[in-house]
Protein backbone atom coordinates (compact mmCIF):
# COMPACT_ATOMS: atom_id res chain seq x y z
CA UNK A 1 0.00 0.00 0.00
CA UNK A 2 1.43 3.41 -1.42
CA UNK A 3 1.37 6.98 0.46
CA UNK A 4 0.45 7.39 3.58
CA UNK A 5 -2.02 5.02 6.19
CA UNK A 6 -3.77 5.49 8.48
CA UNK A 7 -3.73 1.81 10.64
CA UNK A 8 -6.26 1.09 12.92
CA UNK A 9 -5.16 -1.38 15.66
CA UNK A 10 -7.27 -3.73 18.08
CA UNK A 11 -6.77 -6.99 20.61
CA UNK A 12 -9.69 -9.43 20.59
CA UNK A 13 -10.80 -11.95 23.08
CA UNK A 14 -9.18 -12.76 26.08
CA UNK A 15 -6.36 -10.62 27.41
CA UNK A 16 -2.49 -11.86 28.16
CA UNK A 17 0.88 -10.81 28.68
CA UNK A 18 2.36 -9.94 25.27
CA UNK A 19 -0.29 -7.26 23.82
CA UNK A 20 0.88 -3.85 25.12
CA UNK A 21 4.96 -4.68 23.38
CA UNK A 22 3.07 -5.83 20.08
CA UNK A 23 1.00 -2.47 19.98
CA UNK A 24 4.03 -0.55 21.08
CA UNK A 25 5.86 -2.09 17.82
CA UNK A 26 3.26 -1.47 15.37
CA UNK A 27 2.62 2.66 16.95
CA UNK A 28 6.49 2.61 16.71
CA UNK A 29 7.15 1.20 13.37
CA UNK A 30 4.06 3.07 11.68
CA UNK A 31 4.97 6.41 12.87
CA UNK A 32 8.34 5.68 11.59
CA UNK A 33 6.75 5.05 8.41
CA UNK A 34 4.95 8.47 8.44
CA UNK A 35 1.93 6.54 9.04
CA UNK A 36 -0.95 7.30 11.85
CA UNK A 37 -2.15 4.90 13.66
CA UNK A 38 -5.75 4.58 15.50
CA UNK A 39 -6.24 2.46 18.54
CA UNK A 40 -9.75 0.71 18.45
CA UNK A 41 -10.73 0.00 22.17
CA UNK A 42 -12.45 -3.49 23.25
CA UNK A 43 -11.72 -5.56 20.35
CA UNK A 44 -14.59 -5.97 17.39
CA UNK A 45 -17.34 -4.63 19.95
CA UNK A 46 -15.68 -1.34 19.60
CA UNK A 47 -15.33 -1.54 15.90
CA UNK A 48 -18.50 -2.35 15.52
CA UNK A 49 -20.61 0.26 17.92
CA UNK A 50 -22.58 1.50 15.82
CA UNK A 51 -22.37 5.51 15.15
CA UNK A 52 -19.62 5.50 17.18
CA UNK A 53 -17.11 3.33 16.80
CA UNK A 54 -14.99 3.20 20.57
CA UNK A 55 -11.19 4.78 19.56
CA UNK A 56 -8.06 6.78 20.92
CA UNK A 57 -5.29 8.37 19.18
CA UNK A 58 -1.83 6.04 19.48
CA UNK A 59 1.45 7.69 18.95
CA UNK A 60 5.08 6.92 20.27
CA UNK A 61 4.32 9.27 23.96
CA UNK A 62 0.76 7.36 24.09
CA UNK A 63 2.88 3.58 23.65
CA UNK A 64 5.26 5.00 26.53
CA UNK A 65 6.60 2.12 28.55
CA UNK A 66 4.28 -0.18 27.79
CA UNK A 67 6.38 -2.86 26.86
CA UNK A 68 6.62 -4.26 30.72
CA UNK A 69 2.80 -4.16 31.37
CA UNK A 70 0.61 -7.18 31.17
CA UNK A 71 -3.08 -6.85 29.29
CA UNK A 72 -3.70 -4.46 26.98
CA UNK A 73 -4.22 -1.10 26.75
CA UNK A 74 -6.95 -0.94 24.56
CA UNK A 75 -9.09 -3.40 26.31
CA UNK A 76 -10.77 -6.36 24.97
CA UNK A 77 -14.02 -8.43 24.32
CA UNK A 78 -15.10 -11.36 23.46
CA UNK A 79 -17.31 -10.04 20.55
CA UNK A 80 -18.11 -12.22 16.72
CA UNK A 81 -19.12 -10.19 14.15
CA UNK A 82 -19.62 -13.43 12.02
CA UNK A 83 -23.16 -14.24 13.91
CA UNK A 84 -24.40 -10.76 14.77
CA UNK A 85 -26.31 -9.36 11.66
CA UNK A 86 -25.05 -6.49 10.01
CA UNK A 87 -21.74 -6.89 12.52
CA UNK A 88 -19.08 -6.81 9.40
CA UNK A 89 -21.21 -4.28 7.98
CA UNK A 90 -21.06 -2.16 11.05
CA UNK A 91 -16.95 -2.88 11.18
CA UNK A 92 -16.50 -1.84 7.33
CA UNK A 93 -18.79 1.42 8.24
CA UNK A 94 -16.83 2.63 11.42
CA UNK A 95 -13.39 1.85 9.38
CA UNK A 96 -14.91 3.74 5.86
CA UNK A 97 -15.85 6.57 8.93
CA UNK A 98 -12.71 7.18 10.95
CA UNK A 99 -10.61 7.01 7.24
CA UNK A 100 -8.56 4.01 7.90
CA UNK A 101 -6.62 2.34 4.96
CA UNK A 102 -5.63 -1.33 7.29
CA UNK A 103 -6.66 -2.33 10.22
CA UNK A 104 -4.26 -4.84 12.42
CA UNK A 105 -6.26 -7.47 14.40
CA UNK A 106 -4.06 -9.33 17.17
CA UNK A 107 -6.19 -12.34 19.22
CA UNK A 108 -6.36 -16.17 19.05
CA UNK A 109 -8.40 -17.84 16.79
CA UNK A 110 -12.01 -16.33 17.37
CA UNK A 111 -10.73 -12.79 16.60
CA UNK A 112 -8.78 -14.22 13.94
CA UNK A 113 -11.49 -16.10 12.26
CA UNK A 114 -13.49 -12.26 12.53
CA UNK A 115 -10.38 -11.22 10.28
CA UNK A 116 -10.43 -13.27 8.05
CA UNK A 117 -14.05 -12.63 7.32
CA UNK A 118 -13.42 -8.78 6.90
CA UNK A 119 -10.42 -9.57 4.61
CA UNK A 120 -12.75 -11.87 2.52
CA UNK A 121 -14.63 -8.88 1.92
CA UNK A 122 -12.13 -7.13 0.67
CA UNK A 123 -10.80 -5.23 3.62
CA UNK A 124 -7.17 -4.32 4.19
CA UNK A 125 -6.44 -6.58 7.50
CA UNK A 126 -3.46 -8.47 8.72
CA UNK A 127 -3.18 -10.10 11.74
CA UNK A 128 -0.99 -11.17 14.67
CA UNK A 129 -1.68 -14.31 16.96
CA UNK A 130 -2.10 -14.11 20.57
CA UNK A 131 -3.37 -16.79 22.94
CA UNK A 132 -2.08 -18.16 25.92
CA UNK A 133 -3.16 -21.77 24.69
CA UNK A 134 -0.26 -21.29 22.17
CA UNK A 135 -2.63 -23.03 19.74
CA UNK A 136 -3.29 -20.88 16.84
CA UNK A 137 -2.71 -22.57 13.54
CA UNK A 138 -0.03 -21.86 11.48
CA UNK A 139 2.91 -20.63 13.95
CA UNK A 140 5.27 -21.77 16.19
CA UNK A 141 4.35 -18.93 18.84
CA UNK A 142 1.55 -16.93 20.59
CA UNK A 143 2.09 -13.96 22.50
CA UNK A 144 1.09 -14.87 26.18
CA UNK A 145 2.49 -18.63 26.24
CA UNK A 146 5.85 -18.00 27.75
CA UNK A 147 4.22 -15.57 30.19
CA UNK A 148 1.89 -18.32 31.19
CA UNK A 149 4.06 -21.64 30.91
CA UNK A 150 6.51 -19.57 33.23
CA UNK A 151 3.67 -18.88 35.71
CA UNK A 152 2.37 -21.89 35.61
CA UNK A 153 6.36 -23.62 36.33
CA UNK A 154 6.25 -21.02 39.21
CA UNK A 155 3.25 -22.29 40.92
CA UNK A 156 4.05 -25.70 40.60
CA UNK A 157 7.35 -24.64 42.74
CA UNK A 158 5.51 -22.94 45.38
CA UNK A 159 2.80 -25.94 45.36
CA UNK A 160 5.61 -28.49 45.72
CA UNK A 161 6.44 -27.71 48.67
CA UNK A 162 3.10 -27.21 50.89
CA UNK A 163 2.17 -30.76 49.19
CA UNK A 164 5.21 -32.24 50.22
CA UNK A 165 4.93 -30.75 53.98
CA UNK A 166 1.78 -32.61 54.13
CA UNK A 167 2.31 -36.06 51.96
CA UNK A 168 -0.97 -34.63 49.70
CA UNK A 169 -1.76 -34.81 46.24
CA UNK A 170 -2.35 -31.81 44.38
CA UNK A 171 -4.15 -31.12 41.38
CA UNK A 172 -3.53 -28.03 39.48
CA UNK A 173 -5.67 -27.01 36.83
CA UNK A 174 -4.19 -24.62 34.11
CA UNK A 175 -5.81 -22.90 31.00
CA UNK A 176 -6.47 -24.81 27.79
CA UNK A 177 -9.54 -25.61 26.04
CA UNK A 178 -8.45 -27.34 23.26
CA UNK A 179 -4.66 -27.94 23.34
CA UNK A 180 -2.16 -28.69 26.00
CA UNK A 181 0.38 -26.56 25.28
CA UNK A 182 0.37 -24.91 28.67
CA UNK A 183 -0.08 -27.91 31.11
CA UNK A 184 2.83 -29.84 28.95
CA UNK A 185 5.50 -27.06 29.24
CA UNK A 186 4.41 -25.55 32.34
CA UNK A 187 4.36 -29.21 33.84
CA UNK A 188 7.17 -30.52 32.84
CA UNK A 189 9.15 -27.79 33.73
CA UNK A 190 8.05 -27.87 37.48
CA UNK A 191 8.15 -31.41 37.89
CA UNK A 192 4.65 -32.97 37.70
CA UNK A 193 3.63 -36.44 38.50
CA UNK A 194 0.95 -36.37 36.18
CA UNK A 195 0.19 -33.94 32.78
CA UNK A 196 -3.29 -34.20 31.47
CA UNK A 197 -3.93 -32.77 28.30
CA UNK A 198 -7.02 -32.75 25.60
CA UNK A 199 -4.86 -33.91 22.62
CA UNK A 200 -5.18 -37.75 24.51
CA UNK A 201 -8.59 -38.88 25.72
CA UNK A 202 -8.63 -39.89 29.42
CA UNK A 203 -9.89 -42.85 29.44
CA UNK A 204 -11.49 -45.24 32.03
CA UNK A 205 -8.06 -47.65 32.03
CA UNK A 206 -6.20 -44.08 32.24
CA UNK A 207 -7.31 -42.87 35.32
CA UNK A 208 -7.24 -46.68 36.70
CA UNK A 209 -3.19 -46.30 36.11
CA UNK A 210 -3.25 -42.71 37.74
CA UNK A 211 -4.76 -44.15 40.90
CA UNK A 212 -2.10 -46.41 41.08
CA UNK A 213 0.46 -44.67 40.37
CA UNK A 214 -0.62 -41.89 43.01
CA UNK A 215 -0.61 -44.89 45.67
CA UNK A 216 2.45 -46.30 44.84
CA UNK A 217 4.19 -42.81 44.99
CA UNK A 218 2.92 -42.46 48.96
CA UNK A 219 5.75 -44.88 49.51
CA UNK A 220 8.38 -42.86 47.48
CA UNK A 221 10.05 -39.83 49.48
CA UNK A 222 7.44 -37.43 51.20
CA UNK A 223 4.62 -39.09 49.44
CA UNK A 224 3.57 -36.26 47.70
CA UNK A 225 2.59 -36.28 44.03
CA UNK A 226 1.52 -33.26 41.69
CA UNK A 227 -1.02 -33.48 38.70
CA UNK A 228 -1.22 -30.43 35.73
CA UNK A 229 -4.67 -30.85 34.19
CA UNK A 230 -5.97 -28.51 30.96
CA UNK A 231 -9.08 -27.25 31.51
CA UNK A 232 -10.95 -28.82 28.21
CA UNK A 233 -10.07 -32.41 29.14
CA UNK A 234 -12.88 -34.34 29.72
CA UNK A 235 -13.45 -36.78 32.44
CA UNK A 236 -14.44 -40.25 32.65
CA UNK A 237 -16.82 -39.80 35.56
CA UNK A 238 -19.40 -37.46 36.92
CA UNK A 239 -18.34 -34.10 36.44
CA UNK A 240 -16.99 -33.81 33.01
CA UNK A 241 -19.80 -32.53 30.96
CA UNK A 242 -20.14 -29.32 29.25
CA UNK A 243 -24.20 -29.22 28.48
CA UNK A 244 -25.63 -27.03 31.25
CA UNK A 245 -22.22 -24.90 30.89
CA UNK A 246 -23.03 -21.08 29.65
CA UNK A 247 -21.35 -20.42 26.21
CA UNK A 248 -19.95 -17.49 24.58
CA UNK A 249 -20.59 -15.73 21.53
CA UNK A 250 -18.43 -18.37 19.87
CA UNK A 251 -20.41 -20.72 21.32
CA UNK A 252 -17.28 -22.45 23.60
CA UNK A 253 -18.20 -23.99 26.67
CA UNK A 254 -17.33 -21.26 29.90
CA UNK A 255 -14.81 -23.88 31.25
CA UNK A 256 -14.18 -21.41 34.85
CA UNK A 257 -17.62 -22.81 35.46
CA UNK A 258 -16.55 -26.37 34.63
CA UNK A 259 -14.00 -26.80 37.16
CA UNK A 260 -12.57 -30.02 35.60
CA UNK A 261 -10.04 -29.76 38.90
CA UNK A 262 -12.16 -30.06 41.44
CA UNK A 263 -13.62 -32.75 39.67
CA UNK A 264 -10.56 -34.87 39.27
CA UNK A 265 -9.17 -34.31 42.59
CA UNK A 266 -13.09 -34.98 43.96
CA UNK A 267 -12.34 -38.69 41.95
CA UNK A 268 -9.15 -39.56 42.88
CA UNK A 269 -9.60 -38.31 46.63
CA UNK A 270 -12.71 -41.41 46.88
CA UNK A 271 -10.87 -43.64 44.49
CA UNK A 272 -7.05 -43.47 46.18
CA UNK A 273 -8.60 -42.58 50.00
CA UNK A 274 -5.14 -40.08 49.83
CA UNK A 275 -5.47 -36.40 50.54
CA UNK A 276 -6.15 -34.34 47.44
CA UNK A 277 -6.30 -30.84 46.91
CA UNK A 278 -7.41 -28.58 44.31
CA UNK A 279 -5.80 -25.38 43.01
CA UNK A 280 -7.09 -23.98 39.93
CA UNK A 281 -4.36 -20.93 38.60
CA UNK A 282 -7.12 -19.17 36.78
CA UNK A 283 -6.45 -15.99 35.78
CA UNK A 284 -3.11 -15.57 36.94
CA UNK A 285 -1.95 -17.08 33.97
CA UNK A 286 -3.04 -14.10 32.60
CA UNK A 287 -2.05 -11.83 34.42
CA UNK A 288 1.36 -9.49 35.36
CA UNK A 289 4.16 -8.61 33.49
CA UNK A 290 5.26 -10.50 30.15
CA UNK A 291 8.41 -12.18 30.10
CA UNK A 292 11.84 -11.09 28.10
CA UNK A 293 10.64 -13.80 24.78
CA UNK A 294 7.03 -12.46 24.86
CA UNK A 295 8.05 -8.77 24.64
CA UNK A 296 10.44 -9.58 21.92
CA UNK A 297 7.97 -11.72 20.27
CA UNK A 298 5.69 -8.68 20.26
CA UNK A 299 7.76 -6.33 18.78
CA UNK A 300 8.57 -8.66 16.00
CA UNK A 301 5.34 -9.29 15.36
CA UNK A 302 4.09 -5.82 15.33
CA UNK A 303 6.74 -4.76 13.25
CA UNK A 304 6.54 -7.24 10.79
CA UNK A 305 2.45 -6.48 10.33
CA UNK A 306 3.10 -3.00 9.69
CA UNK A 307 5.86 -3.75 6.74
CA UNK A 308 3.57 -6.45 5.19
CA UNK A 309 0.77 -3.51 5.14
CA UNK A 310 3.61 -1.33 3.38
CA UNK A 311 4.43 -3.86 0.84
CA UNK A 312 0.31 -4.41 -0.40
CA UNK A 313 0.54 -8.04 1.60
CA UNK A 314 -2.81 -8.04 3.16
CA UNK A 315 -5.25 -10.44 4.57
CA UNK A 316 -1.78 -12.59 6.16
CA UNK A 317 -1.11 -13.63 9.56
CA UNK A 318 2.37 -12.85 10.87
CA UNK A 319 3.62 -16.07 12.10
CA UNK A 320 7.05 -17.59 13.69
CA UNK A 321 8.44 -20.75 11.52
CA UNK A 322 11.90 -21.81 13.22
CA UNK A 323 12.77 -18.74 14.24
CA UNK A 324 11.90 -16.87 11.39
CA UNK A 325 8.84 -14.47 10.92
CA UNK A 326 6.69 -15.35 8.32
CA UNK A 327 3.13 -14.74 6.52
CA UNK A 328 0.32 -17.45 6.66
CA UNK A 329 -3.25 -16.29 4.83
CA UNK A 330 -5.76 -15.21 7.60
CA UNK A 331 -8.03 -17.63 5.31
CA UNK A 332 -5.80 -20.63 6.45
CA UNK A 333 -5.99 -20.12 9.73
CA UNK A 334 -9.37 -19.89 10.98
CA UNK A 335 -11.24 -22.58 12.77
CA UNK A 336 -8.08 -25.25 13.00
CA UNK A 337 -6.28 -25.71 16.34
CA UNK A 338 -2.37 -26.41 16.55
CA UNK A 339 -2.05 -29.59 19.02
CA UNK A 340 0.88 -31.27 20.39
CA UNK A 341 2.68 -33.44 18.65
CA UNK A 342 2.15 -36.46 20.59
CA UNK A 343 4.88 -38.37 18.31
CA UNK A 344 7.90 -36.30 20.37
CA UNK A 345 8.77 -37.54 23.66
CA UNK A 346 7.26 -37.50 26.34
CA UNK A 347 3.87 -38.73 25.47
CA UNK A 348 0.93 -37.81 27.48
CA UNK A 349 -0.93 -38.46 29.62
CA UNK A 350 2.52 -37.97 31.22
CA UNK A 351 3.26 -40.47 34.63
CA UNK A 352 5.52 -40.30 36.10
Amino acid sequence: MSGRLKIGVLTGGGDCPGLNPAIRAVVHRATAGGHEVVGILDGWKGLATVGAPLTRPLDRAAVHGIQAQGGTMLGSSRTNLLKREGGLDAAEANMRALGLNALIAIGGDDTLSVAAGLAKRGAAVNAIPKTMDNDVWGTEGCLGFDTAANIVTEALDRIATTTASHHRVAVVEVMGRDAGWVAAWGGLAGGAHAILIPEVEFTAAALDELVAKLKARRAIGDGSSIIVVSEGVKLPAAGSTTTSVPLDEFGHPRLDKVAVGDALATILEERSGLEVRCTRLGHLQRGGAPTAADRVLGTRYGVAAVEALEAGRLGVMVALKGGAIVEVPLAEVGGKNRSIDLSYPPLFPHFD
